[in-house]
C-alpha cells in the first residue's frame, strides 16, 4: 500500500459525536462526518492505531475509488482501474459485499459478481496467471453504490470493532460493546466516581467502564485483517501495540461494580472480564437489582436492562422497571444512563428523563434515556 491513503471510519447511528472526539484525542483533528463516514489522509501506522484505540468506531476502511455508475460495465470497468496489485496478494481471499440505494444498479449479488471477475481480470494482467487458489489470508472487499455514485474500500479491521477478544459467550441480553464504550463516554463517567451496572449480564459495561478508566485499548486483545496483508507494512501493529501498552494507568483502582440476578451470567462477567485483563479491577455478584446500594455519591449507573423484544413480556418488563426507579431513586446524587427498546420506560421508572437520545443496538432501534445526579461540590 502506499504510504498515504484514504482512511474511512464508520459509526453507528447517534453516535457520531463520540467518535469524532476520539478521532480528536488521537491527534486526527476536527474530522467532518458525512452520513456516518469520518474520512481523512493518513498512513498505514494511522490504519494500525485507528483499529487499536477506537472505542466506539465500527470499522476501519482504506477508500480505493469513486466514480459515476449506472452500468454493469461502467461498475467493472471503475473497479479494473484500481492497482488491485498494489492492495492484494495473489493467494488471498477475496470477499466481496456492499450495497445499492436509490441507484440503477440494484442487484447485490450481481454487484458482487462484477466487482469480483473485474478484480479477477485486473491481477491476472499483473501475475499473468488465469487460476487463484485464494487459500491465504482474507480480503475483505466493500462496496457501496448511492445515488448511482459507487465507492469500492478495503476493510482494514475484519471483524467489527465490537468484537474486542474478550467476550466468547454472547448472552442473550447483549449490547455491543462499542455502543456501550460509547454510552460510557457519554456518560459523566471518570475514575473517581463508582460506576455500577444492575443487570451486567455478560458483563460488557462494567468491562468497558475498567478499559476506559484504566486506558486501556480495546484492540490489544484481537488480530485485525491489515496485520495478515503480504502488501501491508508488518511494522505498524508493533508500533500502535507499543503505544497502547504505555498508555495504561496501572495505578487506577476504580471502583466498577456489575450485578445481575442470573448466576450463569455473572460466570460470563467474570470469564470475559479475565480475558480482558480487568478482573481485578471490578466487582460481579449475582444479586436482584433491588438489593443494590450506595452511600457513596455521585455515582454512575449504565445499564441496559430487559425489555420485550429480548427477555420478558411488557407486563414484566413494566413491574421490573417500576422497582428499578425505587433502587435507583435511593441513591444520592447518581447519574443514570439507560438504554432500552421498550416504549414505556418513563412511563413505568415514573419520571421523564433530563435526556434521550434515539440509537441501534445492533438492529434493534433504542433509547438512551439520562437521569443527572447533582454535581459534586469542589470539595466532595
Amino acid at each position: 500500500m502506499d504510504n498515504f491513503y484514504t482512511i474511512c471510519i464508520t459509526s453507528a447511528f447517534g453516535i457520531e459525536a463520540v467518535v469524532k472526539r476520539e478521532l480528536f484525542k488521537l491527534g486526527y483533528g476536527n474530522v467532518p462526518a458525512e452520513n456516518g463516514t469520518f474520512t481523512f489522509k493518513g498512513s498505514s501506522l494511522d490504519v494500525a492505531r485507528c483499529n487499536m484505540f477506537l472505542r466506539s468506531a465500527d470499522r476501519v476502511y482504506v477508500k480505493l475509488s469513486t466514480f459515476d455508475c449506472t452500468t454493469f460495465d461502467e461498475l467493472f470497468d471503475g473497479v479494473e482501474a484500481i492497482d488491485w496489485g498494489e492492495f492484494l496478494s495473489v493467494d488471498g481471499q477475496y470477499i466481496v459485499n456492499g450495497k445499492c440505494v436509490n441507484s440503477t444498479l440494484y442487484g447485490i449479488s450481481a454487484c458482487q459478481s462484477i466487482i469480483k471477475k473485474a478484480i479477477i481480470v485486473k491481477l491476472s494482467k499483473k501475475y499473468r496467471i488465469k487460476t487463484f487458489s485464494e487459500n491465504a489470508e482474507r480480503y475483505k472487499i466493500v462496496f457501496s453504490i448511492v445515488n448511482d455514485v459507487a465507492t469500492i474500500y478495503l476493510d482494514t479491521s475484519g471483524d467489527g470493532l465490537h468484537k474486542r477478544g474478550y467476550r466468547d459467550i454472547v448472552g442473550s441480553a447483549s449490547i455491543k460493546e462499542t455502543l456501550a464504550a460509547a454510552i460510557i463516554q457519554l456518560s459523566v463517567y471518570n475514575p473517581d466516581k463508582d460506576f455500577a451496572d444492575p443487570f451486567c449480564g455478560s458483563g460488557t459495561f462494567p468491562i468497558e467502564a475498567a478499559l476506559y478508566a484504566t486506558r486501556r485499548a480495546p484492540g490489544l486483545n484481537r488480530r485485525f485483517d491489515y496485520q495478515d496483508w503480504k502488501t501491508f507494512d508488518n511494522t505498524v501493529r508493533a508500533k500502535a501495540q507499543e503505544e497502547a501498552e504505555n498508555l495504561i494507568r496501572r495505578d487506577i483502582k476504580p471502583k466498577i461494580s456489575g450485578f445481575d440476578i442470573d448466576r450463569k451470567a455473572i460466570q460470563q462477567s467474570i470469564r470475559h472480564a479475565e480475558k480482558a485483563g480487568v478482573r481485578d479491577l471490578i466487582h460481579f455478584q449475582c444479586a436482584d437489582q433491588k438489593t443494590f446500594s450506595s452511600s457513596r455519591p455521585y455515582g454512575v449507573m449504565c445499564t441496559n436492562p430487559p425489555y420485550g423484544e429480548r427477555l420478558l413480556n411488557d407486563k414484566e418488563v413494566y413491574a421490573l422497571m417500576k422497582d428499578f426507579s425505587k433502587t435507583f431513586n435511593s441513591l444520592k446524587d447518581w447519574n443514570l444512563y439507560l438504554i432500552t427498546a421498550f416504549a414505556d420506560f418513563e412511563k413505568a421508572f415514573g419520571k421523564k428523563a433530563d435526556k434521550n437520545r434515539k440509537l441501534f443496538n445492533g438492529k434493534i432501534e433504542c433509547r438512551l434515556y439520562q437521569y443527572q445526579g447533582k454535581k459534586p461540590n469542589k470539595n466532595d
